[in-house]
């Protein structure tokens, strides 16, 4: 029998109302899953703060474990015997210790937990491969004022065609951005070699250079077109022989600066800079004449020409009035700027009369003195040092050396003392070597040495930095000037080498 249709109907609608339940129970489902999944996020993001948490609270068991060991050792019993044998033996090291106090063996040590291993690096070697090409030596060294810029001059130190030949001033800024060794950021051509340089001790643009020709020059570095700011030129008051020293003086007036040179003629000129007019005025001009310069006993009676050719010249930081000449023939002299005495030679065609400026002899070199430079930190010392190969530490106040140093047993081109260690200076040598040498260790052997690394080459010239006090120029024979690197040994100042300094200034030369 066929179903009705109320039957098909009922039943009809049981099935959709199952699907549709279905269908809401499988919604229900992902809507659940869905919840649950939002909330494991949430869980684990706060799992993660609780065990930051936890490793931060893992320190509390060490410092309770710190806190018992502790408690324990102070609460174990003293050794036996122990307060007995610090009572017994108080008494011999109390005497012990004032004995120590009253003791001098170790004064002057200093504690340098630093790296010792190394007392001098090589920071930069600067070359002009134009001069290079040409042969050229580095003649001279000068820092500027405020310690960033290094000036070298190029020419010859041996046999050439040195009034002929052109050279080249050459300035390196060492703090500048992109510092290229090989390429200098100033290059000043010149007609012919220069012999000396010197920057100005406050305007740091200004050098000022000595000519083979005999003519001094001032260059201003901040006119790059033309930089020649004055030039003596050739006249009846300049020099007629090579200039080998030039250095700036302090004049009268306040906040001026002259221009002293020296030269193989044996003229001392003081030229004041009328930067205006870019010219020299000669201020003051020294003649020495063989038979003026006072003989001490120990002087050489040398022989030939009856001029003195000046090679070194220092000023003394301490006297305003005081100046040192080296020469060609060994002498070396102490001269005074406020000498009256007229030079025994013609001033015919001169502005300025001549004087004879020579007061007092030292023991005379056994040949050309090539360098001299005045203590910083005593008035009475200086040091000089020429083709003998020696260093002779001289007093002002004495004609006989202080003390000798054999330095090299070739030349000594420039001696120069250290700008903070009393008791330390450099020289450089015609073996390429620049020894440095502190007088407050027992042996006289150099402390350290820089070796340039070329076989054959002589070290020419030097220079400490007075501002940076950590660096030092070395000019060379084969064209390049070094910039080395001081340590702390041989800067910093210890605490009685003052008082060492003074002990050697007292002492009576043999």
């Amino acid at each position: 029998m066929a179903p009705s249709s109320s039957m098909f109907t009922d039943e009809a609608l049981d099935s959709v109302s199952v699907r549709s339940l279905w269908r809401e129970s499988q919604q229900s489902e992902r809507e659940s899953r869905g919840c649950q999944t939002r909330a494991v996020h949430s869980t684990e993001a706060q799992v993660q703060t609780v065990s930051t948490t936890v490793s931060c609270t893992q320190t509390e068991p060490q410092d309770q474990q710190t806190e018992q060991l502790l408690q324990q050792n102070h609460d174990e019993p003293e050794p036996p015997g122990l307060k007995d044998f610090l009572q017994r033996v108080e008494e011999v090291v109390i005497t012990e210790l004032v004995k120590n106090a009253r003791s001098h063996a170790f004064d002057g040590f200093q504690v340098n937990w630093g790296d010792h291993s190394q007392l001098v690096s090589c920071l930069h070697r600067l070359q002009h491969p134009i001069a290079q090409e040409r042969g050229l030596h580095v003649t001279t060294v000068s820092w500027s004022c405020t310690g960033s810029v290094i000036a070298c001059a190029y020419g010859r130190i041996d046999d050439g065609y040195w009034s002929t030949e052109k050279s080249y001033v050459c300035t390196w800024n060492l703090d500048r951005r992109g510092l290229s060794p090989k390429q200098a950021d100033l290059v000043i051509d010149v007609p012919t070699a220069v012999t000396a340089l010197c920057c100005h001790p406050e305007q740091p643009a200004l050098i000022a250079g000595g000519l083979y020709s005999g003519e001094v020059v001032v260059w201003d570095t901040s006119r790059t077109q033309d930089p020649v700011l004055a030039l003596t030129g050739m006249s009846a008051d300049s020099h007629r022989e090579p200039v080998y020293q030039v250095t700036w003086v302090a004049l009268q007036k306040k906040g001026e600066f002259g221009v002293l040179s020296a030269g193989s003629g044996g003229r001392v000129l003081l030229w004041a800079l009328d930067s205006q007019q870019g010219s020299f005025v000669l201020n003051a001009a020294y003649a020495l004449v063989r038979q003026q310069v006072p003989h001490s006993s120990s002087s050489l009676k040398t022989r030939g020409s009856s001029t003195v050719g000046v090679t070194s010249l220092a000023l003394s930081p301490w006297d305003p009035d005081t100046f040192l000449v080296g020469s060609e023939g060994g002498l070396l002299l102490r001269c005074s700027f406020s000498s009256k005495t007229p030079a025994a030679v013609s001033s015919e065609g001169q502005s300025v009369t001549l004087r004879a400026p020579a007061v007092f002899s030292f023991r005379s070199h056994s040949g050309p003195v090539h360098s001299i430079h005045c203590s910083p930190f005593h008035r009475n010392l200086f040091v000089s040092a020429g083709t003998d190969g020696l260093a002779h530490l001289h007093s002002m106040l004495q004609d006989n050396p202080l003390l000798s140093l054999r330095v090299s047993d070739s030349y000594v081109f420039q001696v120069q003392w250290s700008p903070t260690r009393p008791l330390v200076f450099a020289a450089a040598t015609g073996q390429g070597e620049v020894q440095i040498f502190d007088l407050g260790r027992r042996s006289l052997r150099p402390v350290a040495t820089i070796e340039q690394g070329a076989a054959g080459q002589a070290a020419t010239c030097l220079a400490f930095n007075c501002q940076s006090t950590h660096l030092l120029a070395v000019g060379n024979t084969d064209g390049t000037v070094g910039v080395w690197q001081l340590s702390a040994d041989l800067t910093e100042q210890s605490p009685r080498e003052s008082s060492q300094l003074e002990q050697i200034a007292n002492q009576v030369a043999e």
